[in-house]
């Protein structure tokens, strides 16, 4: 406890990350109260409350500002949308490939593309948010009209400021903004979820609450494991003698993720486990087998579901690292800088190499990802409540480690920094120019 606390003294003891931090917790202060401004016209008591599916998700994302039909509705999601969007074509089409090689420049293209597509994704997502999800509620009290085009400006204004405030923590605050929006959006709702835990079990059931807490702890390092496991490729590096001095013979190693696909394999996953309940209820009043697959597949703790759910978890993660991963452009760079593998040719051999340690480790770690992304289910199943079981795996909790484990590790390079410097100034290199004087 007095190191937990010597080290809070001393990540405030630093100006500048103090002021980082307190811009990020103004940063997200600001978010959180956007997400309780209702939209103009809209009627908050005749709202449906928490959604369920896909909205459900989203609206865990959010921090209820979905279910709550906010003007921070779609929040930061068109704009992942348009980025994942922007990330398939750099790999697929030349053009944004060539762009994406010009460096700065490319980048800075990219990112207005990204802006723009985000944008059309807003309305179009705006569209179908105020259609499925406001009206059918009977909660507008203006013309429909009205209040669809009214909607549509501040839903993009909104999402375009989600987007803004996303930018500034990740330029003047601590960690990435995006993922701390989405991650302040998904802990939101823990405090929540445990007191309707508490007060679904009693006092009769404080053993199961304290066996309940236990293996959400277990859980989380097991997913810390998952997100921070690696496998070291060695690399070594040619002398190279420049100008009388010699560079290079350093050994260092590439490390490969045994999840280096994220979060992304679930949520496309997740995306498409809608599809067979929606199809299904075409025909499910002519056909025993139709309501057969619409009920099961409408159930996320059926077994059936859980076990198409694992697969195309483990499809998407293959197809993921795929096209994020690159053996070859990294067998490319490595040579350009003259280094190699020790006993692999460079070029192709080196890249094959690589490419053979990625699919033994993705396969692996695709499983693990599967277990994690049905632990839910398997928690409600045993007796957890709904709310508080999405805390134990899934989307929600890779989310949180991920952006806690990155936003220490920004604030752990702050305090080496500044250890770092603390010994310049107390060493003798300080005033070691004076000694070299001349009379």
């Amino acid at each position: 406890m007095k190191k937990f606390i010597s080290t809070v003294k001393n990540i405030f003891s630093i100006e500048d990350l103090r002021i980082r931090i307190l811009n990020t917790i103004g940063f997200l202060i600001i978010f959180r109260l956007g997400s309780f401004i209702v939209l103009p016209g809209v009627d908050p008591s005749k709202l449906g409350g928490p959604q369920e599916g896909i909205f459900g998700l989203i609206d865990t994302f959010l921090g209820g500002a979905f279910s709550n039909a906010s003007i921070f509705g779609l929040g930061i999601m068109p704009y992942i949308s348009a980025s994942i969007v922007l990330q398939l074509l750099t790999v697929g089409v030349p053009y944004f490939q060539k762009m994406q090689k010009e460096g700065e420049s490319g980048r800075k293209r990219i990112n207005q593309i990204t802006r723009v597509l985000t944008i059309l994704i807003t309305v179009a997502q705006g569209i179908g948010y105020v259609t499925a999800t406001i009206l059918p509620t009977g909660a507008v009290m203006v013309s429909t009209g009205l209040f669809m085009f009214s909607s549509l400006v501040l839903l993009s204004a909104g999402t375009m400021f989600c987007m803004w405030l996303g930018e500034k923590i990740t330029e003047k605050g601590i960690g990435n903004g995006i993922s701390m929006l989405i991650m302040i959006g998904i802990i939101s709702r823990f405090p929540g979820a445990i007191i309707a835990e508490v007060l679904e079990k009693n006092t009769s059931g404080m053993l199961l609450l304290l066996i309940e807490a236990a293996v959400l702890f277990f859980v989380v390092l097991c997913v810390i494991a998952l997100t921070e496991a690696t496998r070291r490729i060695p690399v070594q590096y040619a002398k190279q003698v420049v100008g009388g001095k010699v560079y290079g013979g350093q050994r260092q190693y590439i490390p490969i993720k045994v999840n280096a696909s994220g979060v992304m394999p679930i949520i496309f996953a997740q995306s498409l486990m809608f599809v067979p309940a929606l199809i299904a209820q075409i025909w499910a009043g002519e056909s025993d087998i139709a309501n057969y697959i619409g009920t099961t597949f409408s159930d996320f703790t059926s077994w059936q579901y859980n076990v198409l759910f694992g697969v195309l978890i483990i499809i998407f993660t293959f197809f993921y690292t795929a096209i994020t991963v690159n053996p070859e452009q990294i067998a490319e760079d490595m040579k350009r800088n003259g280094g190699f593998v020790p006993g692999i040719k460079p070029g192709a051999p080196t890249s094959e190499f690589i490419d053979g340690i990625i699919s033994k480790i993705t396969l692996p770690g695709s499983i693990l990802l599967a277990v994690v992304a049905i632990l839910p289910a398997i928690a409600i199943i045993a007796g957890v409540g709904a709310e508080f079981a999405q805390f134990y795996g899934g989307t929600s909790l890779l989310i949180m480690v991920g952006v806690i484990m990155d936003t220490l590790r920004q604030i752990e390079s702050y305090l080496l920094m500044r250890h770092y410097e603390g010994m310049m100034k107390s060493g003798n290199m300080k005033n070691s120019a004076s000694n070299y004087q001349v009379a």
